[in-house]
């Protein structure tokens, strides 16, 4: 009886397919590996489904899966996938851990194991169009209304301003662009943003999360309001996940956009990309009694607890994460987690500012490493799309919301 295909489930991003695909034809030319593949890719909420609430990687269906670290608790709770400490002592991956900055070997770290090596990095930040800010007419302009000077707003009503001043829809351009199609994700990390950024948690003193309070309020109101503000935001961002937010902007459709330093680099990659060479990041904005944040969610090369091709699957993922292979996943427009890579000459000649993730990884926070996450992160979702679509007062929703936590938990 012929052998099964070695299967991997794999997060729906162009970027992601193409570099997994080169990988695995540069694999199987290296090795000789005479093994068919079924590579087959899923958005967020069918990839969480298929690999670990159908058991896809416990029962060995999924060889290979990408989780991200929002989901690996989880997953490991639920034994769907392999430790691979074992497998590490035996063959470490190359110059395996100092390749790596710290903060993307923590969170698969749990109770002692090792459940995934880093795939794609890239911590949220503020994205934006620098030829549109250092052109001379839009400065004199743009202190002609506001009375100040155009620069990369330091604090969210600088950010309104701003988005409001480069809204031009009968250009196709518009303020900014968001993410607000709920997949659990998004929306969660967009409030956390603007909770950190006014100094508020969403842990209270005792690490529980809590959320009913008059940051959280003040976070949610000005959300709300700025997403809603049709003469600052993308009409289509009520239905962009974060890639159709990133593809927007990397078509010249916005001046400003929260989101993955990931999309910012594939501004510079892509051929559908119009503003190569025009984009810069920044640090998010901040309110008095904050200070800007970054939110550091990565994604993995886990390997399924179930499958019959452990061993395969690792030789793979140490194949796919060396230096060389994390290069090529950054050139086809993911992230590369390696140190190496982002010091690399040839991808900061491509894009400038690819150097600065070392520093943007100093200031990355993490949500919470807590069990039942991705269901508290799908009830925090809800809320803030009740926010952006209904007149509910904030604080009703945060109450309703926090009650609901309370009860999971």
């Amino acid at each position: 009886m012929a052998k099964r295909k070695f299967r991997i489930a794999v997060r729906k991003f162009a970027p992601f397919e193409s570099a997994l695909e080169k990988l695995w034809n540069a694999f199987v030319e290296e090795y000789k590996i005479d093994v068919a593949v079924e590579m087959v890719a899923f958005e967020l909420h069918d990839l969480y489904y298929q690999t670990i609430t159908q058991n896809g990687l416990k029962d060995g269906y999924w060889d290979i899966a990408h989780l991200n670290t929002d989901w690996i608790l989880d997953a490991v709770n639920k034994h769907a996938v392999a430790d691979l400490n074992p497998l590490i002592a035996d063959n470490s991956p190359d110059n395996y851990p100092d390749g790596w900055h710290n903060s993307l070997l923590k969170l698969q770290q749990i109770n002692g194991g090792t459940y995934g090596l880093p795939f794609h990095d890239g911590p949220e930040c503020l994205i934006y169009r620098k030829d549109l800010f250092e052109d001379e007419a839009e400065q004199e302009h743009f202190k002609n209304v506001y009375g100040y000077d155009l620069q990369v707003p330091k604090t969210w009503k600088q950010f309104s301003d701003i988005a409001r001043f480069f809204n031009r829809p009968d250009k196709n351009l518009y303020g900014c662009v968001f993410a607000n199609y709920p997949d659990g994700h998004n929306m969660v990390f967009d409030f956390c943003l603007q909770l950190w950024t006014r100094g508020g948690s969403l842990l209270d003193d005792k690490s529980q999360i809590q959320i009913h309070h008059k940051t959280a309020v003040n976070a949610l109101d000005f959300y709300r309001k700025m997403v809603n503000d049709e003469k600052a935001c993308h009409p289509g961002s009520r239905n962009f996940g974060s890639v159709g937010a990133g593809m927007a902007f990397a078509k010249g459709e916005a001046a400003l956009a929260i989101n993955w330093f990931g999309f910012a680099s594939m501004c510079e990659v892509i051929a559908e990309s119009k503003i190569k060479g025009k984009v810069n990041i920044a640090e998010l904005p901040a309110e008095a009694g904050g200070q800007t944040a970054s939110l550091n969610v990565y994604w993995l090369y886990t390997i399924g607890k179930g499958s019959e091709y452990q061993d395969l699957a690792y030789k793979f993922l140490r194949f796919a994460t060396r230096a060389s292979s994390d290069k090529l996943l950054t050139q086809e427009g993911g992230i590369g987690c390696r140190k190496s890579t982002w010091a690399d000459e040839e991808v900061n000649a491509e894009i400038p500012f690819y150097h600065q993730l070392a520093q943007m990884h100093e200031n990355a926070r993490t949500l919470p490493q807590i069990k039942n996450w991705p269901q508290i992160a799908e009830l925090i979702d809800q809320m803030v799309l009740q926010a952006v679509i209904t007149d509910i007062p904030s604080t009703v929703l945060l109450k309703k919301t926090q009650f609901k936590i309370q009860e999971l938990l």
